[in-house]
């Protein structure tokens, strides 16, 4: 496929100043494109964002993704990433706090199925991102959900939400998650369910962060209990499994261990 002559065909397309083989796009007035090609030539490399674009972002983000396009999908050709992303100030000179770039592939985006569906195997999707939304270890099925999540066309977001799977079951309430093992979800509903285990026997939550890790916190006629302990997807020697003994953990230390947990850069399970 000439991917020069498709995208010369796309609606108010024009150069994108700064990266050679480069365009920008606006359909309709609330949507905007940046796209390049790649370093060979047979993929079009493709970032959007919905009401708000930023040049200098796209045109650093699309270079990174051009130089490192092996890399971000060696490990998983779904939904890969590659870290040492810098990126620009804001207009403002506000520092961004993105330190990744991620790269979804056609059959997670599915993009342009509509419109052009030859095109689709032709593109992956790239944007500026945050290390602890991905595991590295997506399924296929995975992928998709995180990317649906994640609401990466908000070009400039500020909120992460980092990689989460949960389950939970609560006895004062009487909710419960309904998936047979843990599901993914937002940080503020694991928050929202660590306060409702107060006065609920023989409840629990679980949750499972980006390397594997989990824990379980239950109430006890007390202080929440803690354990933790590895998964058998988990990168982690098997030996760590169940290693750690529960402990006794006040409701604002919980809220705090769990949020540096989702965050963490190593595997390790201890504190």
């Amino acid at each position: 496929m000439d991917l020069r002559a498709v995208v010369s065909g796309f609606k108010n397309v024009t150069p994108l100043p700064g990266l050679p083989d480069a365009w920008y796009w606006s359909p309709v007035r609330t949507l905007n494109f940046a796209g390049a090609l790649s370093a060979d030539g047979r993929r079009l490399l493709q970032l959007s964002g919905r009401e708000w674009f930023d040049e200098e972002l796209a045109v650093t983000t699309l270079e990174f993704a051009r130089e490192r396009e092996p890399e971000i999908f060696a490990s998983n050709p779904h939904l890969g990433t590659a870290d040492g992303f810098t990126p620009p100030r804001t207009a403002e000179g506000e520092a961004r706090t993105f330190d990744v770039v991620v790269g979804i592939a056609p059959e997670v985006h599915d993009f342009y199925s509509v419109d052009n569906p030859a095109l689709t195997p032709h593109v992956r999707l790239v944007f500026p991102a945050y290390a602890h939304e991905f595991s590295g270890r997506e399924t296929l099925d995975e992928a998709i959900t995180r990317y649906r999540m994640l609401r990466l066309h908000e070009f400039d977001r500020r909120d992460p939400q980092p990689f989460l799977k949960m389950r939970y079951a609560n006895t004062r309430t009487r909710s419960w998650s309904d998936n047979p093992g843990r599901g993914f979800t937002k940080e503020r509903i694991l928050i929202q369910e660590l306060r409702l285990l107060e006065n609920a026997p023989g409840s629990f939550v679980e949750f499972e962060n980006r390397h594997g890790a989990v824990w379980r916190v239950e109430w006890h006629d007390g202080p929440w209990l803690l354990a933790e302990w590895g998964t058998g997807e988990s990168p982690l020697a098997p030996e760590v499994r169940d290693a750690t003994e529960p402990r006794e953990i006040e409701l604002e230390e919980l809220l705090d261990f769990a949020a540096a947990r989702l965050r963490a850069q190593l595997p390790g399970l201890t504190g």
